[in-house]
Parts: C-alpha cells; sequence; structure tokens
C-alpha cells in the first residue's frame, strides 16, 4: 500500500511538472531563429547595432508574454513585430553597406524602400510573405550581380594575358604594326637569286610562323611577295607569287590549316626602299606574312 500510494504522488508530481512547461510557439521559434541568424551577421552588427538592438527588445517582450501565459494570438503578433524588425534590422545593414558603392539614384532607392519597410511594422500580417520575398530577390540579384563581377574580372585578366602573350611572340618574329595589320617581314635571303626555292637557312623562321599560328588559331594571314624593280615586271611578278607560294607551302608543311593562309604576288610594286641602291633593292625583295587587325 506504501509503494502504490508513493507512485501515485510520484506520477502527479511528473504531471504537474509538464503541465508548467508552456508549449512551443511556432512564430516564436521562427522569430527567435531569424534573430539569432541576425545577431551573427557580421554586417548587421556592425551597420545596424541600434535596429538589431530593437529586435532583441521585441523578442524579449515575446519571450516575457509567453512566459506570462497570454494568449497565442498575443504572441504571434509579437512574434511577428520581432520578425519585422530583423527584417528592418538587416535590410539598415544592407542599405548602409551599400551606399559606399552605389551612385546617389540608388542610395535613394533603397532609403525610400527602407522606409517602407519601416512603415509596414505597424502594418498587417498580411505584408509579411511580401517583405520575405523582397529580401530573398534582393540576397539574389546581390549575389548574381557579384558573380557577374568576378567573371568579367577573370576574362578581363584572361584577354590581357592573351594578348600579352601575343605582343611578345610577334616582337619574337619582328613584326611591324601597320595599316593592314602586323607585318612579318622575310628578306630575300630565304631564296637563291632568282629562285622560289626555299633554302634551309629559311626553316627558322618558318618555324617560328608555325609555332604563332599553333599557339592562336583563330589567327589568319595573307602571305605577299615583293621583289626589286630590275627586270622584266612580268617574270617579276611570277617571281614574287612562287616566293609567296613556297612560304605558304613550308606553312603547311608545318601543320599550318590552308584555309587559314592566302597568298598573292606584286611584283615591283610598293617598294620599301630605294630600288637605285643594291641595299634598297635587297629590301625589296622580300615575303611579308601579314596579320590582319583583329582587337590586338
Amino acid at each position: 500500500m506504501k509503494c502504490r500510494a508513493l507512485y501515485s504522488v510520484t506520477l502527479l508530481a511528473l504531471v504537474s511538472a509538464c503541465s508548467s512547461v508552456p508549449d512551443r510557439n511556432t512564430a516564436l521559434e521562427s522569430a527567435r531563429s531569424q534573430f539569432n541568424i541576425a545577431r551573427n551577421d557580421a554586417q548587421v552588427t556592425s551597420q545596424a547595432p541600434d535596429a538589431l538592438q530593437r529586435a532583441g527588445e521585441a523578442l524579449r517582450v515575446a519571450d516575457q508574454a509567453r512566459s506570462n501565459g497570454e494568449s497565442t494570438a498575443n504572441i504571434d503578433h509579437l512574434a511577428y513585430l520581432t520578425s519585422q524588425r530583423v527584417m528592418i534590422a538587416q535590410e539598415t545593414a544592407a542599405s548602409r553597406a551599400s551606399q559606399a558603392v552605389t551612385a546617389s539614384a540608388a542610395a535613394d532607392r533603397d532609403r525610400l524602400r527602407l522606409d517602407a519597410r519601416t512603415n509596414e511594422v505597424n502594418a498587417a500580417q498580411r505584408q509579411l510573405a511580401v517583405s520575405e520575398q523582397i529580401n530573398a530577390q534582393k540576397t539574389a540579384d546581390l549575389a548574381a550581380a557579384e558573380a557577374n563581377a568576378l567573371r568579367s574580372q577573370a576574362r578581363v585578366e584572361r584577354g590581357d594575358q592573351r594578348v600579352n602573350d601575343l605582343e611578345a611572340q610577334l616582337r619574337e618574329l619582328n613584326a611591324v604594326k601597320t595599316e593592314r595589320g602586323m607585318v612579318v617581314t622575310l628578306g630575300d635571303v630565304l631564296f637563291d637569286t632568282g629562285k622560289a626555292e626555299l633554302l634551309p637557312d629559311g626553316g627558322k623562321n618558318i618555324a617560328k610562323l608555325a609555332e604563332f599560328f599553333r599557339r592562336y588559331p583563330d589567327r589568319t594571314a595573307s602571305i605577299d611577295g615583293y621583289t626589286d624593280s630590275v627586270g622584266n615586271a612580268n617574270a617579276n611578278f611570277t617571281l614574287s607569287e612562287r616566293r609567296a607560294s613556297a612560304v605558304m607551302a613550308a606553312l603547311i608543311n608545318q601543320g599550318v590549316a590552308a584555309n587559314r593562309l592566302s597568298m598573292r604576288g606584286h611584283g615591283a610594286e610598293m617598294p620599301t626602299a630605294d630600288n637605285a641602291t643594291p641595299a634598297g633593292r635587297q629590301m625589296n625583295r622580300r615575303v611579308e606574312v601579314v596579320f590582319a587587325n583583329s582587337g590586338m
């Protein structure tokens, strides 16, 4: 009998203790979670401490109402006010942080949006869903903008490096920038006098040009042959054409696709020096590889 009485008293005490624990309130727990997220956000704590403090005070009032056993509707309302104040603190922080990098018009728009959100604190609960959607969209837009900025910066850096590499390669080939594009001049030392067959020493320059084409697969070039003014004009034209064709064939043999090359003979046209002197005539006997302008 004593054991049964002791069991009954213990069970009654447990039931009484359990009944004294307040029921969980979903709205209040959600507000508390939102407040904790904001409190752990360095931007919110540094940019909007006053607004965050007011949100904390609102949460304490809601907790006190729950501890006092007030109605669920009143606790829900106080939790809603807490959520709104947390949202104000977050948006205040976001607005202040963006003022340093946004134009005055964007800052004015953010302030108007913040004023509108502050006024919504006293509005009905139906504004809560709209506010959350706006805040989520703003976060997504900011993340997308940052990602786009990083991608743009990476593209610019890659483009700059590519231009630097391209210019270095062309400098090695003694290229000259002209209105026609970048011009690499191959002197007549590549050929015997009056001949169009490449001499062995010409292989080095051809190999460098072929390597350039391999590194920059989007580049195309025109191969132009020239002679001095000595001799028959028709013969000079034919010789210049044959020499340009020989350079083109050598590049194709080195692996350059034929559709990336074109060739022309110009004979004695467009001399670069005076044909009255041996040195001038030697400079005029040349093959030019012209890389068309493409934004270099």
